[in-house]
């Protein structure tokens, strides 16, 4: 079965590569299900630590009818975030990795099992990203939840 968009959100992910063709021939055919793309182009990538993105995620499916796509490593130890080119160089916060311009990040093949990375939320294909200050107000407000958590447990 095929998810919706899957056909666009391919076409928007690859068309960074360096030769967009080989690589969507190759990428379809991988038995891995995974590429390497590079960052920079039409998307820089927040990648944050698993528990806060996750938060991070929940308070931006609140606030937006659709955030940018964000992908998840095996075991939701970290959370990328898709913002618009540039904000990676521009970013500051501790313990949030950029990946921008000169970075490549492995991306899953959108819609099709892996045994590691995932789409947590997938490409639409139109190039929706999660506006940065967006993004750092859930980033707070995920924050400020996940200590109240921690403080409740503790």
């Amino acid at each position: 079965m095929t998810i919706p968009g899957t056909k666009t959100a391919v076409e928007w992910l690859v068309a960074v590569a360096p030769d967009p063709e080989a690589c969507r021939f190759e990428w379809e055919r991988s038995p891995l299900g995974v590429t390497l793309l590079p960052a920079g182009r039409r998307w820089d990538v927040l990648i944050l630590p698993g528990e806060l993105g996750q938060a991070t995620l929940d308070v931006l499916m609140l606030l937006l009818d659709k955030p940018g796509p964000v992908l998840a490593d095996f075991g939701d130890s970290r959370l990328g975030f898709f913002v618009p080119p540039g904000t990676a160089s521009r970013w500051l916060g501790t313990g949030v990795r950029g990946a921008g311009r000169g970075t490549w990040i492995v991306v899953p093949y959108p819609g099709r099992a892996t045994g590691g990375v995932r789409w947590l939320v997938l490409p639409d294909g139109e190039g929706t990203l999660t506006d940065p200050a967006v993004l750092e107000l859930a980033m707070h407000e995920a924050a400020a939840c996940v200590v109240a958590k921690e403080g409740r447990t503790s």
